[in-house]
């Protein structure tokens, strides 16, 4: 295959082929636009694969895409031992299933036009792209870039990736020379044909193939002055092929048209066509689409009506539920639709695909106009629980809400009830938290005047979930051993794992030893059943307390094991909030490289759910506030307007924090305002609660609750009560060397000197000047000159680490070589990588390169 202008696409894939080849597996993202030459710069790369297997397979364009079509793509053209179970396992076994093949021998596995990718599909990139720096494997992604907006769900897979094993090829157009070089090989006048083509490969090939000196105005003109030239029978052939996204089966071809072979001949002799085993597809998805767009709405709608009537008679096996019901929507089939639609619904929330099954469920409901309001209700509710499960959390609260008033309307007070309750969830998810206190009064109102049900206790259970997490922990064990008792007499375990989650964290909240022995009978419960978002809700609870007051080996303890767990299982959302806990931990125990580097990784993401940004943005600020960095203000604006609306004190009460001690630290009087002083008056007596008002009154004056109070003195309550050195003796003990040494510099001048070679060694600048400052001022003697000029800043505001890495990048190491180099993980490398990239506003090495550059910084290779 002779391609001009990719010798550099090619032989970088060729040397990530021979890593592949002896166990250094890596993910290939190859983007570009329509036309460009993807496919055939892949097809390139895999006739040099030797003996290595090959395994090819494309997502659908449908119009809501197949679950795993690359999969069954695969399974068809090889022989794998996953085939015949793909719509039968569960995500997790078939995916470790795909895995294990893949562990077993070298492959390159090519999936194409992931900007169509499904839910599912995209998790099993996402899952292999995790595991594959040991694994023999080439993954190989191709997408259309200009498709691909910043929330499209590919963006987030190619954020979740490990960046030491992800490389991003992009596919140019061709240059006028190369166009000029493709006319002549064609025997072909060039004038004109670059400035019409733009260099796009496919465009000029169809313009060398139209074979006519005159310009057309575009490649739907091209595609169709070679339809219109077609006789009667190869026009139905290709007008049939047209409208079945993707490629035609010969056997769908038959039985539909039963065309001549003369007629699929002359289709494939005008270029229109390609055969490729037993099926026909169009030569580029933009001949495709030009001549379905020719196509009259009458003509597209009798087209659909007769591949449905097919693939729905005796050969349904053969044809994926989604095939059906894209054809039966085009054909505007209602019957039909209602019919297939919901099942496959189910069978893409089977295989983890939700994004699809919501996509089903919002096809049935618009055919469902006409429907009895209990079809219609029962499809908004299950609309309503993939939306939840996808965080389309506008969209969840909407179904739900029409779905209660529907069963309002039918008397269906169970049902109404169970919804109410639904949507008092949701109200929270969105941080909407006093409409999700209505909702769940009323769900309790609708449900207790009935018998007894599983109903009623989830729904004590989430009103109990609600008290716990605004610190009202006796209503919270009250309501969640209500909720505990009736899922006990009711058998039902799930319920029961929800409330004594919500007990334990409320009595491990007022500092009841009961409590962890509560929550790990939630958690080993969970983990029996399976039940995978409740045991990732017990770890973020058993981290979270440990997290905030300060027993920092525990909390290592849950988030490693937390992590692991929901890592191994793609729960992201719960990853996320175990990382930004993670960024807390670190940031306490004055890693606040680390700390940094992880919040800047999450903020990267795209569909970082709101509680985990909060933490991510109030760890990276906080570190900004100590460090004396720019830019901390902004991030605790959007941290403090994400977290208002919740009226969580665990949410606003640190960014308040932060925000006075930046204050204090410029030398400005920090003055309460009302935030403060409506946390400082709740109604909590939690141990964090306690705390957090400490932490606070250290630079205001903060009003006491009457509320009870624990018997447990934090830290900063033995600072403020003058005891210095026994405060100082505590965070010691706790492994918060930030904490101690502000409790040093309220004692005497030994204990100030300590202090001041403790914030110098942390780079904690703001401290260090105000220490030095008093110092001077009170006529200590000995104090240090600190730090010459040249070493108190690097530039771009990056840490010293953070210079010694990007030297090494503008060296044109790799990351696990960096990794090498610096005694490091690769993880650690990534974490460096990503603040780097953040810091210098750059998003590829060649970017951080040239800033480096502009900066003063010169490249090392060792």
């Amino acid at each position: 295959m002779n391609l001009l202008e990719r010798d550099s696409q090619l032989d970088a894939l060729r040397r990530l082929l021979e890593e592949a080849r002896t166990g250094g597996g890596n993910v290939v993202l190859v983007g570009g636009e329509a036309g460009i030459g993807k496919t055939s710069l892949v097809s390139a790369l895999c006739e040099r694969r030797g003996t290595m297997n090959l395994w090819w397979g494309a997502c659908d364009a449908l119009e809501t895409p197949h679950p795993l079509a690359p999969l069954h793509d695969i399974a068809r053209a090889n022989a794998v031992g996953f085939g015949a179970d793909i719509d039968a396992l569960g995500r997790m076994p078939l995916f470790g299933a795909v895995l294990t093949e893949l562990q077993a021998s070298p492959t390159i596995f090519v999936v194409e036009d992931a900007h169509w990718a499904d839910e599912a599909t995209l998790d099993l990139l996402r899952f292999l792209g995790r595991r594959l720096a040991q694994v023999p494997c080439l993954l190989v992604v191709t997408y259309r870039d200009d498709e691909v907006a910043a929330n499209h769900p590919l963006r987030r897979l190619m954020g979740d990736l490990p960046r030491a094993n992800v490389t991003r090829l992009q596919v140019p157009r061709l240059t006028a020379q190369a166009v000029e070089a493709m006319a002549h090989g064609a025997l072909h006048t060039h004038e004109g044909l670059y400035e019409v083509t733009q260099g796009n490969p496919f465009f000029v090939s169809e313009m060398l193939r139209r074979g006519s000196e005159a310009v057309p105005h575009g490649v739907e003109d091209l595609v169709l002055a070679r339809f219109a030239r077609l006789g009667p029978d190869a026009r139905d052939v290709a007008q049939l092929t047209a409208i079945v996204p993707r490629h035609l089966q010969g056997w769908l071809m038959d039985a539909v048209l039963a065309p001549s072979v003369t007629a699929i001949e002359e289709c494939l002799d005008a270029g229109l066509l390609l055969a490729q085993r037993e099926t026909f597809a169009y030569r580029h998805e933009l001949a495709r689409v030009a001549v379905e767009r020719s196509l009259s709405g009458p003509r597209a709608r009798q087209l659909h009506a007769r591949v449905l009537a097919v693939l729905d008679g005796p050969q349904r096996a053969r044809a994926p539920l989604a095939w059906r019901v894209h054809h039966a929507a085009r054909a505007h089939d209602g019957d039909a639709v209602l019919r297939l639609a919901p099942a496959a619904a189910e069978e893409a929330r089977r295989s983890g695909a939700h994004r699809e099954a919501a996509a089903h469920l919002r096809t049935a409901l618009s055919f469902a106009h006409a429907q009895p309001d209990r079809i219609r209700a029962a499809l908004l509710e299950r609309l309503s629980y993939e939306c939840y499960l996808t965080d389309q959390l506008t969209d969840a609260i909407s179904a739900r809400t029409a779905a209660r008033d529907l069963w309002a309307s039918l008397g269906e007070r169970l049902r109404q009830g169970d919804a109410t309750r639904w949507l008092s969830r949701l109200s929270w998810y969105n941080g909407q938290t006093a409409a999700s206190r209505v909702h769940a009064d009323d769900a309790i109102r609708l449900l207790e005047d009935l018998p007894a049900g599983s109903e009623l206790a989830m729904a004590y259970s989430n009103l109990a979930q609600l008290h716990m997490l605004q610190g009202q922990r006796v209503d919270a064990i009250a309501w969640g051993t209500r909720a505990l008792d009736l899922a006990v007499v009711l058998g039902d375990k799930e319920i029961e794992v929800h409330a004594l989650n919500n007990i334990g964290t409320a009595q491990r909240e007022g500092g009841d030893d009961a409590g962890a022995a509560t929550l790990a009978q939630s958690l080993r419960t969970a983990l029996a059943n399976d039940f995978e978002e409740h045991a990732a809700r017990a770890y973020v609870n058993l981290a979270y307390d440990a997290v905030v007051c300060r027993q920092l080996p525990e909390a290592q303890h849950w988030l490693t094991e937390g992590l692991a767990y929901c890592e191994a299982r793609d729960l992201d959302a719960w990853a996320g909030y175990l990382a930004a806990m993670q960024a807390c931990a670190r940031f306490a125990s004055g890693h606040w490289d680390d700390a940094s580097e992880q919040a800047t990784r999450l903020l990267r993401m795209p569909y970082l759910a709101p509680i985990s940004r909060i933490m991510a943005l109030t760890v990276l600020a906080h570190v900004r506030v100590r460090r004396g960095d720019p830019d901390a203000a902004p991030l605790l604006e959007e941290a403090l307007t994400l977290a208002l609306p919740t009226q969580s004190f665990l949410r606003i009460a640190p960014i308040v924090a932060a925000r006075l001690e930046a204050a204090w630290l410029a030398g400005e009087a920090p003055s309460p305002g009302e935030a403060i002083t409506a946390l400082a008056s709740a109604d909590l007596g939690s141990r964090f609660h306690q705390w957090m008002v400490d932490e606070l009154s250290l630079y205001v004056d903060v009003p006491r609750s009457d509320g009870d109070s624990l018997v447990r003195t934090s830290p900063v309550s033995l600072q403020l009560e003058g005891h210095w050195q026994e405060a100082a003796d505590a965070w010691r003990v706790l492994g918060c060397p930030y904490e101690r040494a502000r409790a040093l510099a309220d004692g005497d001048d030994d204990a100030r000197r300590d202090a001041l070679a403790q914030f110098e060694a942390m780079g904690a600048a703001p401290m260090v000047a105000r220490l030095r400052r008093e110092l001077r001022e009170a006529g200590v003697r000995g104090v240090p000159r600190g730090q010459r000029a040249s070493t108190q800043s690097n530039p771009g505001g990056l840490t010293s680490r953070e210079v010694e890495v990007l030297e090494l990048l503008c060296g044109g190491l790799r990351n696990a070589q960096i990794a090498e180099c610096l005694s490091r993980s690769v993880r650690t490398v990534d974490h460096h990588i990503a603040a780097v990239f953040s810091k210098l506003g750059v998003g590829t090495r060649t970017e951080a390169m040239a800033a480096a550059l502009a900066l003063g910084i010169r490249p090392r290779n060792r």
